[in-house]
């Protein structure tokens, strides 16, 4: 399984980012794929969750209302659509999942594969 993160960048204080995750090599049915972030000197947390049971989504509190996770089937890539974005979402960001079981994105241990991250970094 690959995840290869893209999309990262450089914003101001209520901009817009859309960050992609391309998967490859995966073939489970039945996981959870979440977009994850860290920011130095803190632990990483999870910030929106994908549920391909019945397509449902989770999201930290921190980005309710402002981040909108998706799921391209077609493209095999997950999606983080952020907007308002503030300096306290600066961090790097992964893309995630959890392979064969379902997974909180609130326990980032659960998850067995991981990009190598993207970095988003907002400016006041």
């Amino acid at each position: 399984v690959q995840l290869v993160e893209s999309g990262g960048g450089s914003v101001q204080t209520g901009g817009s980012l859309r960050l992609s995750c391309a998967a490859s090599g995966y073939t489970y049915s039945r996981y959870t794929m979440g977009w994850f972030r860290q920011a130095p000197g803190k632990e990483r947390e999870g910030v929106a969750g994908f549920y391909s049971n019945n397509s449902s989504t989770v999201y930290a509190a921190s980005v309710q209302g402002r981040f909108t996770i998706s799921r391209d089937y077609a493209k095999n890539a997950l999606y983080l659509q952020m907007s308002n974005l503030k300096p306290e979402d600066t961090a790097m960001y992964y893309c995630a999942t959890s392979g064969g079981v379902f997974a909180p994105i609130s326990r980032p241990s659960s998850f067995t594969y991981w990009g190598q991250g993207t970095q988003v970094t907002v400016s006041s």
